[in-house]
């Protein structure tokens, strides 16, 4: 079974074309590399909750949006080697300066998660 990477960040809303052409390198260079599926989704339904949600996971801001995606690998073993060859592609290299983020980097999370139900 499948083993993913998720992902989850405030972007700013004049900002999502920047982040498209971001995601699309990095989402071709892990493919390359050998992720089997590589999403990106903007939040469309999200609400504040009473006590959390994604808006308030992100402290977003009200000229943001959250975006939300996803790494599928073939196990835990395969996207650390998958993760080790895209961190260290060179295509990648300006993309890892803070500076030139079109988001937030120190408001995102992420994690790996191995499979609880699959249908």
């Amino acid at each position: 079974m499948a083993y993913v990477d998720g992902y989850v960040l405030p972007l700013k809303k004049n900002k999502v074309e920047a982040y498209r052409q971001m995601a699309t390198l990095a989402g071709t260079v892990w493919r390359e590399h050998g992720a089997l599926e590589y999403r990106e989704w903007i939040a469309e339904d999200v609400k504040s909750g009473e006590h959390t949600s994604f808006p308030q996971a992100v402290k977003l801001e009200d000229d943001e949006i959250v975006v939300f995606s996803w790494i599928v690998f073939e196990s835990r073993d395969h996207r650390d080697e998958v993760n080790a060859k895209a961190m260290s592609d060179p295509r990648l290299a300006g993309m890892m300066d803070p500076k030139s983020m079109p988001f937030d980097g120190k408001r995102m999370f992420w994690g790996g998660f191995e499979p609880l139900v699959a249908l």
